[in-house]
């Protein structure tokens, strides 16, 4: 489940004042509210405490976190953020996102074809280094430019250096660089996964609601040299996980906020971009239940596609919910406008005083970019443009390349490029189809390049030629040609690659106008920080970046329609909740369940919230205690909660996490995985 949240009033993290409201903000680890807590609830991270927790963590490339918990690589997540990896799992024969795994040992867990687990180990900041490369007299496209190169010379160079993984992050919308150097596993396998009737307990009803009853959860393990890793950070496992009322914290990579936004980019978002999003989810939405229709292998393979554009769909239409309130607008217009006024008023800031205007010119061009479409949402399609747009970029110096075939991310890149997960025609025939129809309506059918790519056929014509002329379903075709440089692509008589290289130069253009649009927001949204800090001071969070931060809050319930919401649900208000509802899909427990409730402590708690302030990324984030135990795993947030891309407010936010309580239970009963219960926290 994507987590976003709702609030009452629009500030952006820029405009706070020192004194928080609440338990806002998602801290760098480099700079934790150490004030804050202490004086709030008497407790003071130490710097060991800080880099335990931080070593702890884990970041999944799929989009997503999670946390060591054992010494011998178990790593702990959500069910929802490891579906992509059951999925290609899968098989017809074997669905395990839907009927659940569990390794009865070491040689048994299964591994995943190209799971990339990042974990944290230090932090530099580069401001100075990047700035410098970039000068007032400059055009926007040579800025764009010469940031990317300085940004590529630092990751090679750390890379080269210490072997991490090394990437430049962009903080409070460019007025800060930090360098984030990360140890990568490319070596996991699957542990266990409960079946996804627990794990998604009450189906897309329940979804973004409280209380909740889900055994959202999964276990991974990292190998090294075809062993298990040996792990010297990781969480031991409080047994009877998180109480009422005490404090946690969160440790996890929220993936993009928006709170610095100005009043101008919220519009364009609640006008035009959000409206936009929202049709196209709604229509690939149809398109995959339709493909689903079709039989049961074919719902089969559209299954975890179809969860996550159902999960995207209602996230926004809660975040464009909270934007069309006029009170939040205005909120944010009031903060926006006393910012505008100091800044006029104090002639050592008047150097800012342009960025709020050229914010409101880029949303303008956003709005014209945003028709001209060049997603085809197929595979194929992807691994083509990568194969046709590395030959070219590899002929570059590496600081001269698009970002992502610099030689730093090399490995990383291949190892998505070579993935042995399984492609399946039928649905990518179907899906490239409808995003050719998609296209043709918002361009038009007279369009130059849209005629240029149909080649005089219909879209579903058009997808069946591209599929049935590719062969880069397979993995060695894809390495093939890979190996084979420019060469190989000027040479291929491949559909796909021929029309990766069909439509490459308007990609490439319509990136370009949009990297030059973000260059223009980055030294704009610059000063618009500036001049908080030289007005505020510098104790503000910057907006999530998909990097490591640090929540946090305490267990407890809310009011919500005059009625008091209690923090906890218990595991025998699961099977209440299933014989209320009478059998009606998503609330439907599994067998194993079923066969367990005797031997179930019923009264242990299942799931419970907090007001730690997490978003989308932040699923599978470990929950701890202030003595580093895990207590919780995260999931989702409450209905309350969905734009908390814009807007944190403690009042009814909630974060929701299976109790760690609950997760042993599910595993010593249901699962008969009493070897994986004596691990965690070994």
């Amino acid at each position: 489940m994507r987590l976003a949240f709702l609030g009452l009033i629009m500030m952006s993290a820029c405009t706070l004042a020192p004194g928080l409201r609440g338990d806002e903000g998602m801290w760098l680890f480099n700079d934790l509210p150490v004030k804050h807590l202490s004086e709030r609830y008497g407790f003071e991270p130490t710097p060991e405490w800080a880099e335990h927790l931080m070593k702890s963590s884990v970041r999944f490339n799929v989009g997503g976190s999670a946390s060591f918990v054992s010494s011998n690589g178990l790593v702990l997540t959500n069910h929802h953020v490891a579906s992509d990896t059951l999925q290609k799992l899968s098989s017809e024969e074997n669905n395990y996102l839907k009927d659940g795994f569990l390794a009865k040992s070491q040689a048994d867990e299964l591994k995943a074809p190209d799971l990339e687990l990042n974990q944290l180990v230090a932090i530099q900041d580069v401001t100075e280094r990047v700035n410098a490369a970039v000068s007032d007299d400059m055009t926007t496209e040579q800025a764009v430019a010469a940031r990317r190169a300085v940004i590529s010379e630092i990751e090679k160079e750390y890379l080269d250096a210490t072997g991490f993984r090394s990437d430049v992050v962009t903080l409070y919308g460019g007025a800060r660089y930090h360098l984030y150097q990360y140890k990568k596993y490319t070596d996991v396998r699957l542990v266990w996964a409960p079946e996804s009737a627990i794990a998604f307990f009450g189906g897309d009803a329940d979804n973004f609601e409280y209380p909740r009853f889900c055994l959202d959860a999964c276990l991974f393990r990292v190998y090294e040299n075809d062993k298990p890793a040996q792990i010297e950070h990781f969480l031991k496992w409080a047994e009877e996980g998180a109480k009422g009322g005490e404090l946690v914290f969160v440790s996890g990579n929220p993936g993009r906020t928006s709170r610095i936004f100005t009043v101008a980019a919220l519009q364009f978002q609640r006008d035009v971009r959000m409206p936009f999003i929202l049709n196209l989810l709604r229509r690939r939405e149809i398109a995959l239940q339709q493909f689903g229709l079709r039989g049961t292998e074919q719902a089969r393979r559209a299954q975890d596609d179809l969860f996550g554009i159902q999960n995207s769909r209602k996230a926004y239409l809660g975040m464009l919910g909270g934007l069309q309130d006029p009170a939040v607008m205005s909120a944010k217009a009031e903060s926006e406008k006393a910012l505008r006024e100091q800044i006029a008023l104090d002639p050592n800031l008047s150097k800012y005083s342009d960025a709020f205007g050229k914010i409101e010119e880029t949303q303008r061009m956003r709005a014209e970019l945003l028709s001209q479409t060049v997603n085809f949402n197929s595979q194929l399609v992807g691994i083509a443009q990568r194969l046709v747009q590395m030959a070219a970029e590899d002929q570059k110096p590496s600081t001269e390349r698009l970002a992502e075939y610099a030689d730093a991310g090399r490995e990383s890149l291949l190892q998505q490029l070579f993935s042995s997960a399984p492609i399946y025609a039928d649905l990518e025939q179907f899906l490239l189809a409808d995003a050719l129809s998609h296209i043709v309506e918002l361009r038009g059918g007279n369009d130059p390049w849209v005629a240029k790519v149909l080649m005089g056929k219909s879209p579903i014509d058009r997808a069946a030629e591209l599929i049935a002329g590719t062969k880069l379903i397979d993995v060695e075709t894809r390495k093939s040609v890979s190996e084979g440089g420019q060469a190989a692509i000027d040479s291929s008589e491949d559909t796909m690659i021929q029309f990766a290289l069909l439509i490459d130069e308007e990609v490439r253009r319509v990136r370009k106008a949009n990297e030059e649009v973000a260059e223009i927001e980055k030294q704009s949204y610059a000063k618009i920080t500036e001049a908080n800090f030289a007005t505020l001071g510098t104790s503000v969070y910057p907006d999530a970046t998909f990097t490591l931060r640090l929540s946090f809050g305490p267990v407890m319930g809310y009011e919500q329609e005059g009625e008091w919401v209690e923090p906890f649900t218990h595991i025998g208000g699961t099977y209440e909740r299933e014989a209320s509802r009478g059998g009606q899909k998503d609330f439907v427990l599994p067998d194993s369940w079923k066969e367990a409730k005797d031997r179930m402590n019923l009264e242990i708690p299942f799931n419970f919230v907090c007001t730690a302030d997490i978003i989308g990324g932040n699923s599978g984030s470990p929950v701890v205690n202030t003595d580093g135990e895990l207590v919780g795993l995260i999931f989702d947030g409450n209905i309350q909660s969905l734009t908390a891309d814009y807007l944190y407010t403690d009042r009814q936010t909630r974060a929701v996490s299976v109790n760690s309580s609950a997760i042993l239970e599910a595993l010593r009963v249901v699962y008969d995985a009493q070897h994986i219960v004596n691990e965690l926290g070994k």
